[in-house]
This record gives structure tokens, C-alpha cells and sequence, in this order.
């Protein structure tokens, strides 16, 4: 990929302000006009870089606190390109915390329906009625209040409040850990608190006080910054810019794209071109691997679902009734006749797999059509085919089967 020049030109003059032998690190218990000097080149930089090419995303259009809010729940686990169309769905049916609290469950996971870890939609109404009752349907303003929502923790509740409210506070997630640990070629896990805690203060001491914005005019004279209406001194810009540099260039996998970095000169791993060695990775436990024989049970021109439990995985959502086991035709019309049915017909469907954080499914299954007289089960509920695409949540995970209704 071509080097983005025009930066990179502007970088070099910036750079010749660092003091000669400074690296932008200092030892502990060094403090002076040098360290100010290199706090101030980190975020000058970064913001900088951020003006030209942070994302445009629909979020940040109108980052009021519920946006901010709704969009940080939705990227939970979840790729930024894969929550952009839900996010405009989302608010299009749910535009404020007074309607997501007021809606039905059905919808708000119906809504949900392929973004995965429905708890995060549960828990996100279960704060809108929290909100409704206790704060007048708005969300508070500082991260220790936001805290004690439902689902809001010490990650998002410092990405609303430097967002939407201006604290001046690091949101620390996987992006601002692995900078971190490159910058400082920290051999920790990033997976301590003690290193977590570490990170936080680190970027906490690089964000802007409000009167950087002296210190920034001056250096858009001096280095013809391009005029922009981000605030360079803005908490939640300086947190966005660590995202999407994380993203783009201090990339997770694969990589780093350090030539388009404009921290390579304060990175450690880089000076000791160790980039891919940080951060510390600790062995994964391999997942569990579960086998299941799902059933697609036509009765009358309905298909059956089942309700899984309250509690565990994929809580309270509705799924095709299943099997442990990988079980061949024959035992499949046995296992509908055990349960008092009556199959006509038996088709097998393309085997599918599905993939969560700690175990994985691996799937066959089965079409049975049942004779329209089969005995009611208390566990299944039939339901038209229209029904079920529009209304219902089905988990991803039962995606492949519910192409075939």
C-alpha cells in the first residue's frame, strides 16, 4: 500500500520538536518539561492523524448519549461493518431510551436477531426502564454514575462519558491494550488488572486538558494542520482516534501497519522491530466441540420452534428443537415417535456449524413433515413460516436451517 505521504511529510517536522534524546519514554520518576513535551507530540499526533482519517460512521454523525450508548452495546464482539446497518434499524423503530424501554422484549430481541449475545439487547432495555424510572430517561453524566446501569461497564461507561459528555477519562478496550502494550513493549498479559490499570493511566495522562487548544492552534500554524471540525481537545476524540488506529494500523491480526502510524516514533516495539511479539498471548483453551441433530418438524403448513431456558446460553430464545448427537434417519423417526409424533417424511439438510467464544456446534439435520393429526407437545409451538421471519428471534446459530423454511 502506497505510504500516505502527505502525512507522513508533516510527521517529520513535527518530530524535530521532540527533544534530541528523548523517545517519548521516560523512566520512572523522570518528570520535566521533556516529559510534558513528549505527553503533548502523543496526542498532537494521534488527533492529528484522527482528522484526516478517522471513520465516518453513523454513530458519530450525532453522538448523542444514547447513540454512543447503542452503539457501543452493539460492538460488543461484533465487526463495525455487521452493526451499521443494525444500528440504523435499531433506532429507526427504537429513536430514544423512553421507546426502548416501553417495547415489547419480542422486538427489541427481533431487532437484535444475527448481532448475537442477546443479553447485551436484554440488559440494554433492562437500563432504558432503569433510566425511565430513576433519571428521567436520560443517561447520567459522569462514567462512576453510568456504572451503575444494568450492562454498562468500565469500558463503555467511559466511552459515553468522554463521547457524549466530555469526561476526560481512557476507554480502555482490546484496541487501547494492544497500542499499549506495543507502545511500551509491555511483556505482560494484557489480560491482568494490574496491566489493564497500567494502560488506563498511561493514556489517561495523554489526554488533552481542556487548554491544549492553545498549544494545538499554535502548531496548526506552525504545521498547517488542516482545519477540522473535530476538537482536538476533546476526551472522546482522543478515544475514537485510539479505536480506529487500532482497527486500521496497530491491527490485531496479521501485521501492524506501522509506516501509516503516527505513534511509530514513540513505539517501543517498533525501535526494537518486535511489533508482532506484543501484546503477550496467552495459550487459548481449544473449544468445546458439541454435536446436534436439529429438527425442521412441518405439521399443516407450520413449522415448529421450542423456547430454550431462562438461563445459559442463547437464554429464552426460540430455536428448532434439537438432539445431542449426530443421529442417522433412522433414529431421528424414532426419537419423533418416542415423543408421541407421527412422521410421513424424512429429508436430510445440509450440515451446518456454528462458532461461540467458548464451544462450537457442529450440526446435521433433518426435515420431518408429521401427519396432522400428531398429538400436541407442550414444548412445541407451531407457527407459520411468515411468523417466524418477521416476529420471532431465531439465534444465528440456526441460521442455515431457517434458510430452509
Amino acid at each position: 500500500m502506497k505510504e500516505d505521504t502527505a502525512f507522513t511529510v508533516s510527521q517529520k517536522e513535527e518530530e524535530k520538536s521532540l527533544p534530541e534524546k528523548s523517545s517519548g519514554f521516560l523512566k520512572e520518576g523522570e518528570a520535566g518539561s521533556e516529559e510534558e513535551t513528549g505527553k503533548d507530540i502523543f496526542s498532537s499526533l494521534l488527533l492529528r492523524w484522527f482528522s484526516l482519517h478517522g471513520r465516518d460512521l453513523p454513530w458519530r454523525e450525532e453522538p448523542s448519549p444514547y447513540h454512543v450508548w447503542l452503539s457501543e452495546v452493539m460492538l460488543q464482539q461484533t465487526r463495525v461493518e455487521a452493526v451499521k446497518g443494525y444500528y440504523r434499524r435499531f433506532l429507526s423503530s427504537l429513536p430514544d431510551i423512553p421507546a426502548l424501554a416501553a417495547a415489547e422484549e419480542e422486538l427489541v430481541l427481533k431487532l437484535w436477531e444475527g448481532l448475537g449475545y442477546y443479553s447485551r439487547a436484554r440488559n440494554l432495555q433492562k437500563g432504558a426502564r432503569l433510566l425511565v424510572s430513576q433519571y428521567g430517561g436520560k443517561l447520567p453524566e459522569s462514567a462512576e454514575e453510568l456504572r451503575r446501569i444494568p450492562g454498562i461497564g468500565d469500558y463503555t461507561a467511559a466511552a459515553i462519558a468522554s463521547i457524549a459528555f466530555k469526561e476526560r477519562i481512557p476507554a480502555v478496550d482490546g484496541n487501547l491494550l494492544r497500542i499499549f502494550s506495543r507502545l511500551t513493549a509491555c511483556g505482560s498479559s494484557m489480560k491482568s488488572s494490574a496491566a489493564k490499570e497500567r494502560a488506563r493511566l498511561y493514556f489517561l495522562e495523554r489526554i488533552p486538558d481542556p487548554p491544549a487548544k492553545k498549544l494545538v492552534s499554535e502548531a496548526r500554524a506552525r504545521y498547517g494542520f488542516l482545519h477540522d471540525s473535530r476538537d482536538f481537545s476533546d476526551p472522546g476524540n482522543f478515544n475514537q482516534a485510539l479505536m480506529d488506529l487500532g482497527s486500521s494500523v496497530c491491527l490485531p491480526n496479521g501485521t501492524p501497519r506501522c509506516a501509516l502510524c503516527p505513534l511509530n516514533r514513540l513505539c517501543a516495539a517498533h525501535r526494537l522491530s518486535r511489533e508482532e511479539d506484543f501484546p503477550v498471548r496467552e495459550e487459548k483453551k481449544p473449544r468445546k466441540i458439541e454435536k446436534l441433530t436439529v429438527f425442521l418438524l412441518r405439521r399443516g403448513g407450520k413449522s415448529a420452534l421450542r423456547r430454550r431456558p431462562g438461563r445459559g446460553l442463547l437464554a429464552g430464545l426460540y430455536e428448532f428443537p434439537n438432539l445431542k448427537g449426530h443421529l442417522s434417519e433412522e433414529e431421528a423417526l424414532s426419537s419423533m415417535k418416542e415423543l408421541g409424533l407421527r412422521p410421513l417424511h424424512i429429508r436430510s439438510l445440509p450440515a451446518a456449524r456454528h462458532i461461540f467464544t467458548h464451544r462450537e456446534w457442529d450440526m446435521i439435520g433433518y426435515e420431518i413433515r408429521l401427519d396432522e393429526l400428531s398429538p400436541e407437545q407442550d414444548s412445541l409451538i407451531f407457527y407459520e413460516n411468515e411468523e417466524i421471519e418477521k416476529k420471532l428471534s431465531i439465534p444465528s446459530a440456526f441460521s442455515a436451517f431457517l434458510k430452509e423454511l
